[in-house]
């Protein structure tokens, strides 16, 4: 069977992630930038996989900087023509291609209101790119793949690399020096387990909590449009709310747990899960079940994270005779108003 895009594009995460790990360029000038302003708030805009980037974003600046973080509803622009009020503001549209109308729309409408617009985009002449004042390249390359996986990696990757350098965090730098190696070492991690465990259930859960919300919000997405399997991303906090009702012995449930605060929370509900007869794979932990490396900085564990869960997908979704690189009904580009 050939290698699908998919396979190939994973396989290139460590190489592409590479340059923006290593600091300098674009990263430092816009943090630098960044850091001369104040700002009274920030507007995250971005959908699908790029809206996932926007929740870890929401948490770097939030937990580094101390700014409060506001997601974008791009369709008080395009569908009720409001203009939101966000002068002094920073905007920051994330979009690997740059070119769905919405993203579009929204930004310019954020800069015509007074705010500082930053596109974090793969397509540097998308016109996302064009709208903004500042631009943050995540070089990754050409994407053939429908299914998004190296460029969420350096989005997450553009993202940490310009907190740590806008928040002065020392730590969170050092550690993402080190992450194309962790990375690599990330593509041998086999969780065949989890996903061989998926075949017979009508739905499935994915759950973990603060930096690593993005993640599991992101692995879902992933389950439901590889292998058609409707998947629900929770917050661990939430899933312990309403959505528990649904959860039983047929819905396997995938935890992640970053080494960081609100891990002992995730303990918990692995813990209280497990009791209730779920069948739950977790990573990460004392009662971790899958392959995992030694907890590195919590703030980057997470982006490893994907790289493991991708693979596996992308196998399970060939041994299912599925195509990986064109799940049916999607486009690489989805335009939305």
């Amino acid at each position: 069977m050939p290698v699908s895009f998919m396979a190939r594009e994973i396989a290139a995460v460590p190489n592409v992630a590479a340059s923006l790990c290593a600091g300098g360029g674009d990263v430092e000038q816009i943090a630098a930038a960044l850091s001369k302003r104040s700002f009274p708030f920030v507007v995250l805009c971005g959908r699908g996989s790029s809206g996932h980037v926007g929740v870890y974003l929401r948490y770097l600046i939030e937990t580094r900087l101390g700014l409060a973080v506001s997601a974008s509803a791009p369709s008080v622009v395009t569908g009720y023509d409001r203009a939101p009020q966000v002068a002094g503001a920073l905007f920051i549209v994330i979009s690997q291609s740059g070119r769905s109308p919405d993203l579009i729309a929204a930004t310019q409408a954020a800069r015509a209101g007074g705010a500082l617009t930053l596109a974090i985009v793969n397509d540097v002449a998308s016109p996302a790119a064009h709208a903004a004042e500042l631009v943050l390249p995540i070089a990754a390359g050409p994407e053939q793949a429908v299914a998004a996986t190296k460029t969420v990696v350096n989005s997450l990757v553009a993202s940490a690399a310009l907190v740590a350098r806008w928040s002065a965090d020392r730590a969170l730098a050092g550690s993402l020096a080190a992450l194309p190696a962790r990375l690599a070492q990330a593509l041998a991690l086999d969780w065949s387990a989890w996903t061989a465990d998926l075949a017979e259930t009508p739905a499935t859960f994915v759950t973990g909590r603060g930096h690593g919300l993005g993640t599991v919000r992101e692995i879902a997405l992933k389950l439901s449009e590889t292998l058609h399997l409707p998947a629900l991303g929770y917050s661990a906090a939430e899933l312990r709310h309403g959505p528990r009702a649904s959860v039983s012995s047929a819905t396997p449930v995938l935890a992640l747990r970053q080494a960081d605060p609100v891990a002992e929370g995730i303990d918990h509900l692995v813990q209280d899960l497990r009791r209730g007869g779920i069948r739950v794979h977790s990573c990460g932990g004392p009662a971790g079940t899958l392959p995992w490396l030694p907890d590195g900085h919590p703030a980057c564990d997470p982006i490893v994270m994907l790289v493991p869960a991708y693979c596996a997908i992308e196998r399970e979704a060939r041994r299912r005779g599925l195509d990986p690189d064109a799940p049916a009904g999607l486009t690489k580009v989805t335009e939305t108003l």
